[in-house]
């Protein structure tokens, strides 16, 4: 073999190697044991219990969302945990009660609590905004690059064809 096959051999030995350990573990469902809330029976739901149940989310919650400045109550990102502890709760409530979840009366109850925090958050037009020059940089010089390479490829697999076959 040439010195230049013989090199890309070895960078192709290399990026498989690095993308094999790069993604390696990036499963975030692998070391995590997901536990699906027992199914109630439907015929079984006691609405009054729920409602109550609701309540008690539905306090928590807003107890958390006291401890956040109401300027900031349409910025999901300060919020974003004791919404997911609202969701939860609503969740295990409602199967606990023998309900299912969502239904009917968990979702008015929880357009309820949108109406009260999230009732002034207005839905303004997002102004797309170009990447960072680096990302950009990135998004543009990996596929260029790998373009070259695999036609790099076939030029010298074309020429090399007489001598291997």
């Amino acid at each position: 073999m040439d010195e230049n096959a013989l090199t890309v051999c070895k960078l192709f030995v290399v990026g498989i190697l690095v993308t094999t350990l790069m993604t390696s573990g990036l499963s975030a469902t692998d070391n995590v044991k997901l536990e699906e809330p027992a199914r109630a029976r439907v015929d079984q739901c006691n609405e009054t219990a729920l409602l109550a149940e609701m309540e008690k989310c539905a306090d928590q919650f807003r107890s958390d969302m006291t401890l956040i400045d109401p300027q900031n109550w349409c910025n999901i990102t300060h919020f974003i945990g004791e919404y997911n502890l609202f969701s939860a709760c609503t969740e295990t409530k409602a199967v606990h009660t023998g309900c299912y979840w969502p239904n009917p009366l968990v979702e008015s109850y929880i357009i309820r609590v949108h109406r009260h925090f999230f009732s002034n958050c207005t839905m303004e037009r997002v102004v797309p905004v170009d990447p960072p020059d680096d990302t950009l940089t990135v998004l543009i010089a990996v596929p260029v690059f790998l373009t070259l390479v695999m036609i790099a490829l076939v030029v010298w697999r074309s020429k090399r064809s007489d001598v291997l076959a």
